[in-house]
C-alpha cells in the first residue's frame, strides 16, 4: 500500500476549511493535517459543542479527505520557549495569552496541548 499523502494546513489558516479541503481534494491528497488556528480545527468548539468533530469530518468526506493529524505548533511553542515575551502574543490564543504572565502563558498553554489531545481522539 502506498503512504499516503498529507497537507498540512497551518500555511493556509486564512482560508476556510471547507475552500482547502476543496481544493486539496481536487490537487490529489489523502488528507490533512488540520492546524488548530483559522477555522480549520479550533480546540475549544471540539470541547463545548457535540457536533464539531462530526461536522470537520463532514467536510474531509465530501472532498475524499482523511485526517491524519492535529497540529498545535503555535500553542505548543509557549509550553517550553526559555523566554515568554510580546512576540508569543501574536501567535497563541487570547485565552493562552492572559495577562502575559510567562509562567501563566507556560500553564495555559500547556492546559491547551493537552485539551488539543482530547479532542483528538473524538476526532478519531
Amino acid at each position: 500500500m502506498a503512504r499516503p499523502v498529507c497537507l498540512f494546513t497551518g500555511q493556509w489558516a486564512d482560508l476556510p476549511l471547507e475552500t482547502l479541503a476543496a481544493k486539496a481534494g481536487r490537487w490529489g491528497f489523502d488528507g490533512l493535517e488540520l492546524a488548530c488556528w483559522g477555522d480549520h480545527f479550533e480546540v475549544d468548539k471540539a470541547l463545548s459543542e457535540a457536533g464539531y468533530c462530526p461536522s470537520r469530518w463532514d467536510i474531509l468526506r465530501k472532498h475524499k479527505l482523511k485526517c491524519f493529524a492535529i497540529s498545535s505548533h503555535l500553542v505548543g511553542q509557549a509550553v517550553c520557549d526559555a523566554i515568554i515575551d510580546e512576540r508569543h502574543k501574536g501567535i497563541v490564543p487570547a485565552d493562552v495569552w492572559g495577562d502575559g504572565d510567562p509562567e501563566g502563558v507556560r500553564r495555559r498553554a500547556a492546559r491547551k496541548m493537552m485539551d488539543t489531545r482530547r479532542q483528538r481522539q473524538n476526532l478519531a
